[in-house]
């Protein structure tokens, strides 16, 4: 019964410190000494060889560990060393085996090296970071509001389109009273208040939607971003946002920034003060739930998937409300907007001219085109030569259909009295195309297949689009981006891939992979190849981003500038400079996410299984596993590679407290840490200590 005595039933007993150890590790056979194991103390080795976990041998009598002996490797060299070596490995891989064995020393070294490749003050991209505003403390007077209240659930989820995103379940009903605490989410759960839930942008202004309440920036040359209104505390969620700033000295005065925003049926409008407030103009009432808000001009512009839309006009101060066809995508260009409805027509409306008919009062809604096929049209994308004239004769028109057909319609001058003619027609999507886009160089097109993107290079002459040598084929690719099965995440509103840019100039997608992602990855909307990735410089999940095209300073040799905006989970908004990252074209990989980087962003939730609430939006027999990601990067294959790298962690979790000077001076100082009596160690599963990762978020497969 001595203390030193066999090991019995599998378990090790205490022995010599020169006793030889003999270790299969996945595999693999490692012999090393007990010294060089229990050295550190209350690790994973002195915790298997005390007999504090159990263990398992294999046929030889050596005990087997079930993790990655290439891992492994450098590991047992730092133990029997105290030098560090990873010879090639992976250094989150590393980081994470040494979490798993509890040793400490070695994990501080690990960190101190990734931190000096991060810093709280962002890469050279990184320009700007505003904090989060005050939670503010008083209420909207409900009794302001005016018409009916809505009182009803709301329809069920429709299918996404390239600009129509799904509703959000049964949030933002106007007639119920709230509790003081945060409103529920979509899906039930509570939810963060302070969590940027939208962000958009126009010319030199933003505005940055949370739960119950926004705020409103504005970009002045000398003095930078500065907070000029905030919305008083609104009793439900937000969940569409709308921002126009138009210049200084406008024909509309007060009338000339406004900003909306809009939950259930309710729209909300205020006018902005240049230097810095606003009032409330209205609340007004779609009577179906708001799919879509934003601005043409100076009108706001309101749509739903059931086939209404509304118009408030800021010169006649009127809103009004007319039926249509069932709309599934829309899209705007100058004074025109084009309305997509399921039953394969394209409706246009001159919001510029006076939208109402004398007759009836209706607005001035006509039918301009029809699918040969009668498919419904889900996405929408107008292009305005720059011969276009007030009559509208020199339009160009993409669009994609709920069979995935992508086509190209045309109205020149020589097709004048006979409307668009079909130009062009491709039939490369196999499933519904959610997002079309046609600028000056390139037609791109994105499909419910997980965001298989197709683009095509446009040869145009004098301005307007050519058929010789016509539109060719350039790349294919797909946009991998997960969403919360679960409504956490942020808004899905919030997260739109894009393409965003001007039609002129290259455009790009935007790219977040998991919910729960720090990193966004930035790329050309033409090919897929990647301009750049950033991260959270304060380690928050980015929970909405947007891209604003900023207009330049008025100092000599000053041009408008490109911002990535991202909004965290901790209400902060961080910018970064998109033109400076195009300017750099090339010095990025050349294509999407590596390997290595798509299996990191993914071991950051876990997966759920297939849905049922695909929406009607059918995709070609998806599988659960995770083989069926091989082709969600461009020339990258998931199938060589069998590791698990470790998940990238919130840096307020990994660098503990402390400066990174101060760390590093303590590690110096700190040498072999001092026994302490041996506690119960945890089991090899769950590893050492408490967890250092954030909780996975369950996924739907269906949105990739």
């Amino acid at each position: 019964m001595a203390a030193a005595a066999p090991a019995v039933d599998g378990v090790p007993g205490r022995g010599p410190p020169g006793e030889v150890i003999h270790l299969n590790v996945g595999g693999k056979r490692f012999s090393t000494s007990r010294q060089t194991l229990t050295w550190i103390p209350d690790s994973f080795f002195s915790s298997l060889l005390s007999g504090r976990i159990s263990t398992l041998k294999d046929e030889t009598g050596a005990i087997f560990i079930d993790r990655d002996p290439t891992v492994f490797a450098p590991i047992l060299n730092f133990l029997r060393t105290k030098e560090l070596d990873p010879r090639g490995v992976h250094g989150s891989s590393l980081l994470h085996e040494a979490q798993f064995y509890g040793l400490t020393p070695l994990v501080r070294r690990l960190q101190l090296l990734e931190e000096l490749d991060r810093s709280s003050c962002g890469n050279v991209l990184f320009t700007g970071y505003l904090p989060p505003p005050v939670f503010p403390v008083k209420r909207r007077n409900r009794h302001s509001l005016v018409g009916p209240q809505q009182a009803g659930g709301r329809p069920a989820p429709v299918r996404r389109s390239n600009t129509m995103p799904p509703n959000l379940g049964n949030a933002g009903l106007l007639g119920r009273m709230l509790d003081e605490k945060s409103p529920p989410s979509p899906s039930g759960l509570p939810e963060e208040p302070g969590m940027v839930r939208l962000v958009c942008g126009h010319h030199n202004w933003i505005a940055v939607a949370y739960t119950q309440f926004l705020v409103c920036y504005r970009l002045k040359e000398a003095s930078g971003w500065q907070l000029v209104f905030s919305s008083p505390r609104l009793d439900w969620p937000i969940e569409r946002l709308a921002l126009t700033a138009r210049v200084l000295g406008g024909a509309l005065g007060e009338h000339d920034k406004m900003v909306a925003v809009a939950t259930g049926s309710e729209i909300l409008l205020w006018a902005l003060q240049p230097e810095g407030g606003g009032s409330e103009i209205g609340v007004f009432h779609l009577g179906v739930p708001v799919e879509a808000l934003f601005f043409v001009g100076n009108q706001l512009i309101a749509t739903s998937h059931t086939g209404r839309i509304g118009v408030w006009n800021a010169v006649t101060k009127h809103w009004q409300v007319q039926e249509v066809q069932p709309i599934t995508s829309y899209d705007a260009a100058g004074s025109f907007l084009l309305l997509g409805c399921n039953n394969g027509s394209i409706y246009y409306v001159d919001v510029q001219k006076f939208p109402l008919r004398m007759k009836d009062n209706d607005l001035l809604v006509s039918e301009l085109y029809r699918d040969p096929a009668e498919d419904g049209v889900t996405a929408l994308s107008v292009y305005l030569t720059p011969k276009t004239s007030d009559s509208g004769n020199w339009i160009e028109i993409a669009y994609g259909t709920s069979s995935g057909g992508v086509r190209v319609i045309v109205q020149h001058p020589e097709t004048v009295g006979s409307g668009p003619q079909l130009f062009q027609t491709f039939t490369v999507h196999r499933s519904p195309v959610t997002k079309i886009m046609l600028s000056e160089k390139h037609l791109i097109s994105v499909c419910a297949d997980s965001n298989h993107v197709r683009t095509w290079s446009v040869t145009r002459f004098r301005g307007m689009i050519s058929t010789q040598p016509g539109s060719t084929p350039l790349a294919s690719f797909k946009i991998l981006a997960l969403e919360s099965a679960d409504g956490h995440g942020g808004c899905s509103a919030g997260n739109d891939i894009g393409p965003y840019g001007e039609r002129d100039d290259q455009q790009v997608f935007i790219q977040k992979v998991v919910p729960s992602a720090s990193q966004l990855f930035v790329r050309l909307s033409s090919t897929g190849q990647r301009v750049c990735s950033v991260r959270s410089v304060d380690g928050s999940p980015t929970t909405a981003f947007t891209v604003l095209e900023c207009e330049g300073s008025r100092r000599l040799g000053s041009r408008p500038r490109r911002y990535l905006l991202t909004g965290q989970a901790n209400g902060s908004l961080a910018m970064w400079d998109l033109t400076t990252a195009m300017d750099g074209l090339g010095q990025a990989p050349a294509g999407g996410l590596t390997e290595e980087e798509l299996m990191e962003q993914l071991e950051q939730c876990d997966l759920a299984p297939l849905a049922s609430s695909r929406g009607s939006l059918p995709s070609p027999s998806p599988r659960t596993s995770l083989t069926s990601l091989h082709s969600a990067f461009s020339n990258t294959s998931l199938s060589s590679r069998r590791g698990s790298p470790s998940p990238p962690q919130a840096e307020a979790q990994r660098r503990g407290g402390g400066s990174f000077v101060e760390r590093c001076q303590e590690l110096v100082r700190s040498g072999p840490e001092p026994r302490r009596p041996p506690t119960p160690a945890p089991r090899p599963s769950s590893g050492l200590g408490a967890p250092l990762v954030p909780p996975k978020t369950k996924l739907n497969e269906t949105s990739f």
